[in-house]
């Protein structure tokens, strides 16, 4: 696969070699080429039969977070079983996500007891219309990620460095698989970009490959075990549309778990009048929202 317009990371790429203070992700800025367009109305009656749906957003996009909350409330207007996976919170804080939805805390203590402002740092407001959302739809809300503090210490000192307590909150070892050579590539390209001199099997690009990978793995693991658990469910996913192009970062992982082809999943990325093209023959996705609509 060639992808050769590979320009963007988040706000946050960079701190995590040269800070190590923040989490990076690979976000590439892309114009998505699915094999067929789409209206966005028929993309969501296409969603409304998936048990995964992954909606892969630019995290400063107000116009993607519109999108989303469209979707999501147009899916549960019709199936009320919905659960809202997030990106955004770390899994050691589920159960204060929990609490706000049960209404034993606000708003303003879930902010503080998630430590959202420190770990994800993107405006609170982005993200809380979901979160009221699910509280008055009575809908479960999933904390995904990685806490920062393990994908820091692996994107310095590599997955061996983990111990037993920087394990809890993350899949086995074993199960933290590096080796697509296709998403090998295409994070090794968002790597050169900021690091000039960077080889391809250089340690520094390995650690990094290896954080990227284990947020992804979490997120999946995350998905995976809650589908298992709740047969009924949907679940939408809101993630870094680097963890969901292509299917590389998340969906490929959340499929490995649930067995190739025994839960139907569809993937949605949303367009931009700035995207750049990407080279490659793959659909990156298989739907694109058009905001225009």
């Amino acid at each position: 696969m060639k992808t050769t317009k590979l320009i963007k990371l988040c706000a946050l790429s960079l701190s995590i070699f040269l800070l190590c203070s923040s989490v990076a992700t690979a976000e590439p800025t892309a114009s998505p080429q699915p094999q067929q367009t789409y209206t966005n109305q028929e993309i969501l009656q296409q969603l409304l039969k998936a048990k995964i749906v992954y909606l892969g957003e630019t995290h400063d996009s107000t116009a993607d977070h519109q999108a989303q909350r469209a979707i999501i409330q147009e899916m549960q207007r019709q199936n009320g079983k919905i659960a809202i996976a997030m990106e955004m919170f770390q899994r050691p804080f589920q159960s204060a996500i929990d609490n706000y939805l049960a209404g034993k805390i606000t708003e303003e203590q879930l902010v503080e007891q998630t430590e959202y402002d420190r770990r994800w740092r993107f405006p609170w407001e982005y993200y809380a219309p979901f979160l009221r959302l699910a509280k008055e739809k009575q809908l479960p809300v999933l904390a995904l990620n990685t806490p920062s503090e393990v994908t820091r210490k692996v994107a310095s000192q590599g997955l061996e460095s983990l111990t037993a307590d920087d394990k809890k909150y993350i899949p086995p070892i074993s199960e933290i698989r590096t080796d697509n050579a296709e998403y090998r590539q295409m994070l090794l390209e968002v790597f050169q970009q900021h690091q000039k001199s960077a080889q391809g099997h250089s340690t520094a690009f390995e650690r990094f490959l290896q954080a990227q990978v284990l947020w992804d793995e979490t997120m999946a693991e995350s998905i995976a075990t809650f589908v298992k658990a709740n047969p009924d469910y949907q679940v939408v996913v809101l993630a870094g549309k680097g963890h969901i192009m292509f299917g590389y970062g998340i969906p490929s992982r959340v499929e490995r778990r649930l067995g190739v082809g025994k839960v139907k999943m569809r993937s949605v990325l949303f367009s931009s009048p700035t995207d750049t093209p990407l080279s490659t023959d793959k659909p990156i996705a298989d739907f694109v929202w058009h905001h225009s609509e």
